[in-house]
């Protein structure tokens, strides 16, 4: 299916993912990148045709990164085949588990729009475009089964929820959501921008609520996502999008 471009946001992400992929040879995000704006860090190039960016924190830099590393490779005659936005985030509770993996099978960009009297508004809603992006089924259904993870909605943030009441204000908005994270969205905004799947995995390292971290599990979900992507690999190498 070509080369998989994975985009994570930090380098604990990154090399997560990174050790999963076994022979790895590491180069600035300059050299391997053309040299674009973006945040610093290594590029992580995997012998199975998995390389592993540094995107930064974010929907916006995510965005921005992804697009970078896409249109230079396209310009290379090395385009990507497909783009996974991976990383740890909050799990909605009881559904996604500390420790848990989910896998999108919906993209949200979950505050992206206008708040209102009568309640939140999508810029969707408001006529100016998309708040979606859907991974393709079968991938989704692949992968979810490879690694044992839940699937549903994951929602990007701009802010990370640090309350009950924010929690409970996004299950009602999007009951199927099962985690929360900061680049996916941005992430499939870039991915559509130039025609290539997208697909997104979360490691769950802390609920959905109350601010906690005494709560967090960063390690546990790091480990989690090492292990997921060591099962989900193989998925990625003989997957063969339909549309072409």
């Amino acid at each position: 299916m070509g080369r998989v471009l994975v985009a994570t946001a930090v380098s604990v992400e990154r090399n997560a993912v990174a050790t999963a992929l076994g022979a790895l040879s590491l180069e600035s995000d300059d050299e391997a990148l053309g040299a674009p704006h973006r945040p610093s860090g290594t590029t992580a190039h995997g012998g199975r045709g998995v390389d592993v960016l540094i995107a930064g924190v974010g929907p916006a830099l995510a965005a921005a990164s992804t697009a970078s590393a896409l249109t230079a490779a396209a310009l290379q005659g090395n385009p990507y085949g497909l783009v996974v936005s991976a990383g740890i985030g909050g799990g909605f509770q009881p559904e996604a588990g500390v420790g848990s993996l989910v896998v999108a099978d919906e993209i949200v960009a979950a505050d992206l729009g206008a708040e209102t009297e009568d309640g939140f508004v999508s810029v969707t809603d408001l006529g100016f475009g998309t708040v979606r992006h859907h991974p393709p089924a079968d991938l989704v259904r692949l992968v979810g089964d490879a690694v044992g993870a839940r699937t549903g909605a994951v929602l990007t943030v701009s802010t990370v929820t640090g309350t009950a009441e924010r929690a409970r204000a996004l299950r009602e908005r999007h009951p199927g959501a099962l985690a929360e994270a900061m680049e996916g969205f941005g992430v499939a905004e870039a991915a559509a921008a130039h025609g290539v799947p997208v697909l997104e995995v979360r490691a769950i390292s802390n609920p959905v609520g109350p601010r906690d971290r005494a709560a967090w599990r960063i390690p546990d979900a790091l480990a989690a996502l090492t292990e997921g992507f060591g099962k989900l690999l193989p998925v990625l190498e003989s997957w063969n999008r339909h549309d072409q």
